[in-house]
């Protein structure tokens, strides 16, 4: 199944696919799925990965103690609405 993504959560999902070598399209994830558990099915250390290159790609920490980040990797959609608000430029 193919999901109608923006540009920011296409590009996010591509990062997402190549961070962790997944073996699927960045196209068939769904922006609402969960990114942790059931969903896309990433585990703490997928999204410390996933902190890092956003971080490095984006120009902004994503901080392990931040209280907002079981919103902010609730799912694709969150991730890349995250981004959007904290973007440098």
């Amino acid at each position: 199944m193919t999901f109608v993504h923006t540009d920011l959560q296409r590009e996010v999902a591509a990062l997402l696919v190549e961070a962790l070598n997944l073996d699927i399209a960045p196209e068939t994830i769904d922006p609402q799925a969960p990114l942790y558990g059931e969903g896309l099915g990433l585990d703490s250390i997928d999204i410390l990965e996933v902190a890092l290159v956003v971080s490095q790609r984006y120009g902004f920490q994503l901080r392990s103690d931040d209280e907002d980040n079981v919103r902010i990797f609730t799912s694709l959609a969150s991730l890349a609405d995250h981004i959007a608000s904290q973007r440098v430029g």
